[in-house]
């Protein structure tokens, strides 16, 4: 049953204030950020494929070269190129699959600290309930503004905290169905952050699968030094 571990390396990064070049080649304890969610996919053995979602040529070949570092075993590897926007992005990779493909991990590869025993559990996961998500529960005090994005002397919605999780990634699902929701996203030209809201376009529902280590995105200077302490723990 062949399965595609779909990394998104293709971001902009723009928000990393020029302090790296390309955050996802950025050293992390020692290696390129994007090596790290490679070793866990590996170590994990649960996918027989990488696609690779690239920004230009020029990054391509830093990715591959990097890819040097690694035994590779028996996963091969496809590129692909990026779209305007993320969704672009993963429906290129989605695209591209073989149609004996059965599932796929989409993952941004700015969530270096994926642990192996997450992506296994997402793994049994999925090949029950054909779309699953790591996440976290939120523990903070979520309040909601009014639509039209004021801040000063507003009246603020509460939401209950215990029904609200931050989604991360992996997200896991049948190839079949997440290749049907993107198509679909496309089709009615909607604009969707995460991949749970593509697969929910088409009433596929997503079990949650709790991740209780720490798998922090890199978006900022700080986001990076924060990995870097992780990773000394």
């Amino acid at each position: 049953m062949p399965t595609t571990a779909i990394l998104l390396a293709a971001g902009s990064g723009h928000r990393m204030q020029g302090s790296v070049e390309d955050k996802i080649l950025a050293p992390l304890n020692g290696e390129p950020i994007f090596l790290h969610s490679i070793r866990a996919f590996l170590e994990a053995e649960i996918v027989d494929q990488f696609t690779i979602v690239y920004r230009d040529d020029a990054q391509r070949d830093a990715l591959n070269e990097a890819l040097g570092q690694l035994d590779l075993q028996h996963v091969s590897i496809t590129w692909t190129i990026g779209g305007e926007e993320r969704q672009d992005s993963v429906y290129n990779a989605l695209d591209q699959q073989n149609e004996d493909c059965d599932y796929v991990f989409i993952h941004d590869c700015a969530r270096p600290l994926i642990s192996p025993s997450a992506l296994h559990a997402l793994d049994q996961a999925v090949r029950t309930d054909n779309a699953a998500v790591l996440a976290h529960p939120v523990i903070d005090t979520i309040k909601r503004t009014p639509i039209d994005g004021s801040t000063r002397q507003i009246e603020l919605e509460d939401l209950e905290r215990n029904r609200l999780w931050a989604m991360e990634t992996p997200q896991a699902f049948s190839y079949t169905q997440i290749l049907k929701a993107y198509k679909n996203v496309r089709a009615k030209g909607l604009a969707i952050t995460d991949d749970t809201a593509a697969a929910a376009t088409i009433g596929l529902n997503t079990t949650i699968v709790p991740n209780d280590r720490p798998n922090p995105k890199i978006t900022t200077p700080a986001d990076l030094q924060y990995a870097e302490w992780l990773c000394r723990q």
